[in-house]
């Protein structure tokens, strides 16, 4: 019976793990691993998954240097790691920590590093562990005032710009935890308890006794796996152009995406700009660091120059052969010392004839807010520079969050966007390889 039970449990995540990832690639598959039980079983059933699939398992635990027991909690985690047949690599949360929010503090940490060491190591997929337990728990948590989002089996990494392109896939969330553990116990294998989740100071504990104690659960309202994005016209990598009608979660995706933030609005301001859009006013609007300007039925969100100041986004000086992140939503590698990006406000006019035509194809509110090259021995800026690439991040970032993609292959393929909102200006790849000036004939943002 347990043997059956357990190739139940190996088939449902194998099922998982197939519909979302390669098989027979060199590219690996990274997996967030604690050391407790259910990142334990993640671990187990992912290995074996990847031995049969001819894939590798990079196992990232974060030392997050809250606990005496933590070097020691990663030293067992290498061990299950390697004996279980993946790659392991330890990572650390240095520096000062909050005395207030640790919890979100901690947890955006430890995205962090996992989602740069992930990125660092070609993989394009995070497993991380939550179960089903998980998810109720966070449905309580959010019923007494937590401003937890939800968790899904397929979504974008969380954290930005270190998180760009990656998805994480949480192929247990429809399992039980005592299940897990359950299913550890027949295999003979150990796991971390971390006294946290017993300390009635974290929300998480509290929910988890609550539950335990016999408190209803409130009902889980799962979201589809590709939600439909609603009131999207068409997007590219200077503007996003959307309809009055467009639902929340899209809104909120394309204001984050077009103003380079990390974190999307909610709440009052973003229900109050709903109301809005729904009435037939006419107006200009800024939230998340974009310009909402809404004209009869048109609605364009292009990203606010006057942020730009606000966010201190200074000078991006490049070092060459590694990518560097501008504004959060252009990706930049230079081959030769001495290019900064800058934004274009109160430089337009030193460019040249050529680029100035080249900008007036954007939409005008967008075009002090795009990026600009300067270089030691250069006359002025320039829109491209010998050797620089430039990739947009706008249009793949909202791909991304608004369900576009379904599988790990299409993190590697070029975003395809139906529409084009703007005449044809810059790809989302382009390195001048010639002179500075770039001529307009680019095939436009994809």
């Amino acid at each position: 019976m347990r043997r059956l039970i357990g190739d139940a449990l190996s088939a449902r995540v194998f099922a998982r793990l197939d519909r979302r990832l390669s098989r027979d690639v060199e590219r690996p598959v990274a997996l967030a691993l604690s050391g407790g039980g259910d990142s334990i079983a993640l671990l187990r059933l992912a290995c074996d998954w990847a031995r049969r699939r001819g894939r590798t398992i990079l196992a990232l635990s974060v030392d997050h240097s809250l606990n005496p027991d933590s070097a020691a909690w990663s030293d067992f985690a290498e061990g299950a790691a390697r004996a279980a047949g993946a790659d392991w690599r330890g990572l650390r949360w240095t520096g000062e920590k909050p005395t207030s929010g640790l919890t979100a503090a901690a947890r955006a940490a430890r995205h962090g590093l996992i989602a740069e060491a992930a990125r660092a190591a070609g993989a394009r997929v995070v497993l991380f562990a939550h179960t089903a337990d998980d998810v109720v728990e966070a449905d309580l948590m959010r019923a007494q005032g937590a401003t937890l989002g939800r968790v899904r089996e397929w979504s974008p990494s969380p954290v930005w710009p270190q998180g760009r392109g990656l998805m994480l896939l949480r192929p247990l969330l429809h399992e039980a935890r005592d299940g897990l553990r359950a299913w550890l116990d027949g295999q003979g294998a150990d796991w971390i308890e971390d006294p946290a989740n017993a300390d009635p100071r974290y929300g998480r504990s509290r929910a988890r006794q609550a539950l335990a104690a016999g408190s209803p659960a409130p009902p889980t309202h799962d979201m589809p796996e590709r939600a439909l994005a609603v009131g999207l016209v068409a997007v590219s990598q200077a503007a996003v152009q959307a309809s009055r009608d467009i639902d929340a979660r899209t809104l909120a995706a394309a204001l984050v995406c077009v103003g380079g933030g990390a974190t999307p609005p909610r709440g009052e301001r973003l229900r109050a700009l709903l109301q809005r859009l729904a009435s037939s006013q006419d107006f200009t609007a800024t939230l998340c660091g974009a310009r909402v300007a809404v004209a009869g039925g048109r609605v364009i969100l292009t990203r606010e120059v006057g942020e730009l100041a606000r966010r201190d986004v200074g000078p991006l000086q490049l070092t060459p052969g590694v990518e560097a992140v501008w504004d959060g939503r252009f990706a930049f590698t230079g081959s030769e010392p001495g290019w900064s990006v800058v934004a274009g406000r109160g430089r337009l006019s030193q460019l040249s004839d050529a680029d100035r035509s080249a900008l007036a194809a954007l939409p005008p509110a967008a075009r002090a807010a795009w990026p600009v090259l300067t270089k030691d021995g250069l006359a002025g800026p320039v829109l491209a520079g010998a050797g620089v690439e430039r990739r947009g991040l706008v249009a793949e970032r909202l791909r991304l969050a608004l369900d576009e993609t379904t599988h790990e292959d299409d993190l590697i393929s070029a975003p395809r966007w139906r529409n084009a909102m703007e005449p044809p200006i810059f790809p989302d790849r382009h390195t001048q390889t010639g002179g500075a000036d770039a001529a307009a004939d680019d095939r436009g943002p994809q």
